[in-house]
């Protein structure tokens, strides 16, 4: 098990550069005066695709040899990382194949077949999304770039955080904090390895959905917890039944801790992004910015990094949102 650290981090703002956007550091007075606290949004439904997962897939593909690129690639993913790397493999002109449950929301199946992918659909409950992925890899030749267990796609997701902490310093200000959306736990590895060389102090918090906190449980418990069947499908992106090996591995070490948000906070939160960010944001990516409404995380007096990690949500879930303001 190959693990990356704080090089493998630069090493992909390098090979990324001109490929994915630099999004904002906002910041909103509303917010500051609702929290305590001075906070700083990183904006990534402005990313092409509309979430980070553009960085990881995109930096995991170059990483491949050109045999391996010609042969294509393949992975699973609930939408964003699909999107992500069908974004990535039509830039590079490299066939992708994407498996999607089929419960998945029809904005994110459609915007995969849109970057030129070719989309699979499978039953979530009854099947297997890596046994289905390393399944067609063995038939086909096609390299597997999976959402969030490789060390390239966890780099590339650290870039994220190598911006924030930049544009962070260039404003004056350095985190105390940083609250990450967690699913499988690769954004908030690439991000806590990338402030372990840039920003040593910021403490690293994943925040998770309630019914599917197994980051913030394994924390706890000093190993691998898994979640029970049956909890939300809203936070779709957030989905993950337990820590991958390889991301608990770096976050069992890099992590300050977790927290879970509900539902109801998450919408909640959604609604506070479009009256006062004029931004929309999904349900996986709004957790966050809910932890701080919610008081879930206490952020007085304190300089706190929130990452909005992803745009994609299905229009009927959006208008429910709304319906909050």
């Amino acid at each position: 098990m190959r693990l990356p650290d704080f090089d493998a981090v630069t090493a992909a703002r390098a090979r990324l550069h001109g490929r994915v956007l630099h999004t904002p550091m906002l910041r909103s007075a509303a917010l500051d005066a609702l929290t305590g606290g001075r906070i700083l949004l990183k904006a990534e439904p402005l990313q092409r695709t509309g979430s980070f997962k553009l960085r990881g897939a995109t930096n995991a593909l170059l990483s491949l040899t050109p045999a391996a690129r010609a042969a294509g690639v393949v992975t699973h993913s609930s939408g964003n990382h699909g999107q992500a790397l069908a974004c990535a493999a039509a830039d590079a002109g490299v066939p992708a194949h994407v498996f999607m449950p089929s419960d998945a929301p029809a904005i994110k199946i459609e915007s995969t077949r849109a970057w030129g992918a070719e989309v699979i659909l499978y039953d979530r409950h009854g099947e297997d999304r890596e046994a289905l992925s390393a399944g067609f890899a063995a038939r086909t030749g096609a390299t597997v770039i999976p959402p969030y267990e490789q060390a390239e796609v966890i780099a590339g997701q650290g870039t994220l955080a190598l911006e924030l902490a930049a544009d962070a310093q260039a404003a004056g200000l350095a985190m105390d904090a940083l609250l990450v959306c967690t699913g499988g736990g690769g954004l908030i590895a690439g991000c806590a390895l990338a402030l372990e060389g840039v920003s040593p102090a910021t403490r690293v918090h994943a925040v998770e959905p309630e019914g599917w906190d197994d980051t913030t449980r394994s924390l706890a418990m000093g190993e691998r917890q898994r979640n029970a069947p049956g909890g939300s499908l809203l936070c779709d992106a957030l989905l993950a039944p337990t820590p991958g090996v390889l991301t608990f591995a770096l976050n069992a070490r890099l992590l300050a801790g977790g927290v879970a948000v509900s539902d109801a906070e998450v919408l909640a939160a959604m609604a506070f992004a479009f009256r006062h960010l004029k931004l929309v944001v999904e349900p996986g990516g709004a957790v966050c910015l809910a932890a701080l409404l919610a008081g879930r995380f206490d952020a007085r007096g304190r300089v706190v990094g929130v990452v909005l990690s992803g745009g994609n949500v299905d229009p009927a879930v959006f208008a429910r949102a709304i319906a909050c303001v």
